[in-house]
């Protein structure tokens, strides 16, 4: 199954607080750097007691994200340094099924 993660400080930037987070769409929130040159896809990620791997392509922002945060946000994100470093986040599978739980550490493997 195919998950999306983006980064919580993105999110938390374009959402504005962190109840809107869920209107992102996306399945888990990491402080983590997402860009392709750290988390290339075939990366393994530990968190909880799962591990994900990451899928091309990245995940890009659709009409709902734009109608949800408005077109500056889907701007943002899509934007020349936001493609680089995946500010609207990346996709994975999971590889290793486990519980995540909030505060779990994900770290590169």
């Amino acid at each position: 199954m195919q998950l999306n993660i983006m980064n919580s400080r993105v999110v938390d930037r374009v959402a504005g607080s962190e109840d809107r987070w869920p209107l992102a769409g996306d399945q888990l929130f990491v402080d983590m750097d997402l860009s392709g040159e750290n988390l290339p896809p075939g990366t393994q990620i530990a968190l909880g007691d799962a591990i994900v791997e990451v899928t091309e392509p990245p995940h890009t922002g659709c009409k709902k994200f734009a109608a949800r945060f408005g077109v500056d946000a889907m701007m943002f994100v899509n934007s020349g340094q936001g493609k680089t470093l995946n500010f609207r986040g990346i996709c994975a599978i999971v590889v290793k099924s486990g519980d995540i739980r909030v505060g779990d550490t994900a770290r590169k493997l």
